[in-house]
């Protein structure tokens, strides 16, 4: 098997008790082998110092954002943020841009139009500021924004997706472009209350269109979205089980083509707990 990147996709490194205890996780992630930490960079004007905080008390370790706004975080502070990210930890950062969702975006009164232009907009900006494609990466569901993420980016960071959608981004980007998507997974044997967490994660991106949208490409219907999700899609894009059956739901992306997946451990929705267990158990068997 060719060599692969296991990462972290968890909000506890944004949303966690205190900024000791995410460098603690961050730490213990780094000597387990994994390869870099994501999460969100919420949706304020700024990009949080938390991802810097972590670069800084780390060593090999890389760190994204899965996301920096478009909407929100002025592209020539991103810009900045991440020319002295890098000048200070050279091949550690990398910024993850996105469209984020018409919700969350017109709720702080901007108006959610044309995303794709958007985004095309933001990278010419980032152009002009002097930024490399290759120290960007982008949210990427459907064929448009895949094609860009390609063409100026260092690759794709799917979320919410399937391995078919992995397979068909590979074939979107071709072989030379990072492809990470985001897959969240469930350790616990049990079906009942396996899929149980797994909806109280589910139920909230399948009120977004942009996902929903996604998802019907690949034959899901509305019925597969109604009350959390059937449990035919929360089995195809939750991987639950004991650690080793996690692990084969994970290896299916890489088997279609990702270069790298951000495993996002799901624990009943509490962002201010980190699940350091359930993260050794994988480090075991997928490192």
């Amino acid at each position: 098997m060719a060599q692969r990147l296991v990462s972290v996709w968890q909000p506890f490194f944004l949303g966690g008790k205190s900024p000791g205890a995410a460098l603690d996780a961050a730490r213990e992630l780094e000597e387990l082998g994994y390869s870099r930490l994501w999460f969100s960079a919420g949706f304020g004007d700024h990009v949080p110092q938390r991802f810097r905080e972590l670069l800084d008390g780390t060593e090999r370790i890389g760190i994204a954002p899965g996301i920096v706004s478009i909407w929100h975080a002025a592209p020539a502070e991103a810009a900045a943020y991440t020319r002295d990210a890098v000048s200070a930890h050279p091949g550690r950062f990398l910024l993850g841009l996105g469209t984020s969702h018409a919700v969350l975006v017109e709720g702080d009164g901007t108006a959610y139009r044309k995303p794709y232009s958007k985004m095309v907009a933001y990278l010419d900006a980032l152009d002009a500021a002097g930024l490399p494609p290759e120290q960007r990466i982008l949210a990427a569901l459907g064929p448009r924004m895949l094609e860009l993420s390609r063409d100026r980016a260092a690759g794709a960071h799917p979320y919410f997706v399937p391995a078919e959608h992995t397979a068909e981004a590979r074939t979107a980007l071709g072989p030379d472009r990072l492809l990470s998507p985001e897959v969240a997974v469930v350790v616990d044997p049990d079906p009942a209350t396996a899929r149980a967490t797994a909806r109280q994660y589910t139920r909230g991106y399948l009120s977004l269109p942009n996902y929903t949208n996604n998802l019907r490409r690949f034959g899901w219907t509305d019925d597969d979205f109604a009350d959390g999700g059937s449990d035919s899609l929360v089995d195809t894009l939750i991987p639950w089980g004991t650690p080793e059956q996690v692990a084969d739901g994970i290896e299916k992306h890489y088997r279609a083509g990702a270069d790298e997946v951000a495993i996002q451990v799901l624990n009943g929705g509490d962002a201010t707990a980190f699940p350091a267990a359930a993260f050794r158990d994988l480090a075991a068997i997928l490192i």
